[in-house]
């Protein structure tokens, strides 16, 4: 008698069942779709930083006084002036090209891009408090129910 070496039909269908319950509990604990949305929030707050930075950049070359063609930041309720050349508070040729590269774009906003200062969404708000002078810089596009908002 000839004995041969091997696995049996059962004993792959077993492993193979085994290794996909692990993989289906590994993909609901990580959450890609989470994991994306969390990776978006943080873009957010490095561009707010980078957008407010500017402007404070802005304001301390020009002697305290924030100068821009479009005139003062907006003192807004919280929900802000949309940043944008249309329709909103035109602050790129403000920024761009002598306080930072480009005016940041939210991640994920329908409709928010940045070709040059002259065409151009970013997705974000911005307005300046009437009674202390600070200035905010939102992200109405957050997602995970997470507030983005930076204050100076």
């Amino acid at each position: 008698m000839q004995h041969k070496k091997g696995f049996t039909l059962i004993e792959i269908l077993i492993v193979i069942g085994l290794i996909a319950v692990l993989a289906g509990v590994l993909i609901v604990a990580l959450n890609p779709a989470r994991q994306f949305s969390q990776a978006r929030n943080a873009q957010r707050w490095n561009n707010i930083d980078t957008i407010i930075s500017s402007i404070i950049a802005n304001t301390t070359d020009n002697k305290g006084t924030f100068t821009c063609v479009a005139g003062a930041i907006p003192s807004t309720p919280a929900t802000g002036v949309d940043m944008e050349k249309t329709g909103g508070y035109d602050i790129g040729s403000c920024l761009v090209p002598t306080f930072a590269a480009s005016l940041p774009v939210d991640p994920s906003a329908v409709g928010a891009h940045w070709k040059d200062a002259t065409d151009y969404d970013s997705g974000y708000n911005v307005y300046r408090d009437a009674t202390s002078g600070r200035i905010t810089v939102s992200a109405p596009g957050a997602e995970l129910g997470e507030t983005i908002s930076m204050t100076r």
